[in-house]
């Protein structure tokens, strides 16, 4: 892998990663489009996933330290803010359906990742978010974050099991169909996500360093950082974004991408 192809994955990683038209999806079709052999791209998989959760955790590095403070203060069985120790719960028991699934069937999901496959799962989500947007629509939101509401966005979390299901989608979705605001769906959504996406790439890297195959890590290092800046770029634009507008723009993107990605592996 050269350094073109780094950046490229890099930039694709960054951009994709947080907004709802799946970052997996994406590089699953350019990694088959650019030829990258499987170790590379195992290894990229990776420090990628790695790299977009560190943006997350600077990005929100501030609500992250209430978070760890809560935590202790639990665990001290000292006083706490009642919001701060409701959101901590939210995202404890919003990450058990991913963790407890993602054990169970990835293995078993892996073997649909294929870029038709992937171009209808793109299309389907397309409809999940219109159905969303929909409700959204006829039912506005009517509360903040519950530990039943996280529970709850968690379940849909576990949508991004399916190859071609945007994680950031589904989570945002949800938590839209269960009564936030975009915004707060959104926010909400990439809290969700560090436990997550940290878990996923410290598996993968892992299961490299135990396959003891050799992977240029030049390339890599460079996909990492470029992944990581335009990150946390693109959650600052989104959550700005999301503050004033729908969905729609994702959603059409996804059925025109979807659109394509079957044209072309059906006919050429």
């Amino acid at each position: 892998m050269d350094i073109i192809t780094a950046l490229i994955l890099g930039l694709l990683q960054g951009i994709t990663e947080f907004l709802p038209i799946s970052s997996s999806g994406h590089l699953m079709m350019v990694r088959d489009f650019l030829n990258i052999d499987d170790v590379n791209g195992f290894a990229v998989d990776a420090v990628l996933h790695l790299a977009t959760t560190l943006a997350v955790i600077t990005y929100f590095r501030a609500e992250l330290w209430v978070l760890v403070q809560t935590l202790i203060r639990k665990l001290g069985r000292l006083p706490t803010n009642e919001k701060d120790a409701t959101l901590l719960y939210a995202l404890l028991v919003g990450t058990i359906p991913g963790v407890i699934l993602g054990m169970l069937l990835e293995e078993f999901m892996s073997t649909f990742e294929r870029a038709l496959l992937v171009a209808g799962v793109l299309f389907l989500s397309a409809l999940f978010f219109m159905y969303a947007e929909w409700r959204y629509h006829i039912k506005p939101p009517n509360g903040s974050i519950t530990v039943r509401r996280g529970f709850l966005i968690g379940i849909f979390q576990a949508l991004a099991l399916i190859p071609g299901f945007s994680r950031s989608g589904a989570t945002l979705a949800g938590g839209m169909l269960v009564g936030l605001s975009r915004y707060e769906a959104a926010r909400f959504s990439f809290l969700l996500a560090i436990p997550i996406t940290l878990g996923v790439g410290t598996k993968k890297l892992i299961d490299l360093i135990i396959i003891g195959e050799t992977v240029n890590w030049g390339p890599v290092a460079v996909a990492a950082v470029v992944s990581y800046v335009v990150a946390i770029i693109v959650i600052h634009f989104f959550l700005d974004f999301i503050r004033k507008y729908t969905l729609w723009p994702f959603i059409w993107y996804s059925i025109i991408l979807a659109i394509f990605v079957a044209y072309v592996s059906w006919f050429l």
